[in-house]
């Protein structure tokens, strides 16, 4: 049987363990998983490519999110550029808020759901670490799938998207009043996932 719509939205900086909290939720509860910024992801790859932002936001399909070329450094900088276009957010604006309400409950990660896109969450999480730890998890990904870059390289980056993110007009990167702040810097995978599950196990009482 399925149940009700439930959401819960997981909000924070690039790399902080905002994705792997979101899916071992869903996983843990059943719920379907939006990565919402694959979708910036996948606008900034096109511009890159050479479309308008606005017009390849309003045109957006899942299968889209599907390229493993979203994960690069050059796209996630192109993403955090046309994330400050308003026209680009009110283009992806139904289609996070659709899934969010999708019977049976939805996890939704990226950096305004639980401030704009859900403001009405039965559960947020604000899900931080210090930039020298997030810098370092970031290496030790882009590493892994063979990138040569440097930590200090790597950290400028996260640094200026956390200013780009934090700076902008529409929907600033902040914790939303009623979310719960998880800072990760020291804590293990395994603990911060028991504390999220833990927040919507209560939640769900």
């Amino acid at each position: 049987m399925e149940t009700a719509p439930f959401t819960v939205a997981i909000d924070g900086p690039a790399a902080a363990g905002k994705g792997t909290l979101s899916r071992a939720v869903a996983a843990r509860f059943g719920f379907g998983h939006l990565d919402t910024g694959l979708l910036y992801r996948a606008v900034g790859a096109q511009v890159l490519s050479g479309r308008d932002a606005v017009e390849a936001a309003r045109s957006l399909d899942r299968e889209a999110l599907e390229d493993p070329a979203l994960r690069t450094a050059e796209v996630a900088q192109a993403a955090s550029k046309v994330a400050v276009i308003a026209d680009v957010r009110a283009a992806l604006l139904d289609f996070q808020r659709a899934f969010a309400r999708r019977a049976g409950g939805a996890v939704l990660d990226g950096r305004d759901i639980g401030t704009v896109i859900c403001p009405q969450a039965e559960v947020k999480l604000f899900v931080t670490a210090s930039a020298e730890v997030r810098a370092g998890r970031r290496l030790a990904e882009l590493q892994a799938r063979g990138d040569t870059t440097d930590f200090e390289t790597v950290l400028a980056d996260v640094k200026a998207r956390d200013a780009r993110d934090s700076d902008r007009a529409e929907a600033p990167l902040r914790p939303a009043d009623t979310a719960h702040v998880l800072d990760t810097s020291d804590m293990t995978i395994e603990a911060a996932v028991a504390r999220a599950v833990g927040l919507v196990e209560a939640a769900r009482r």
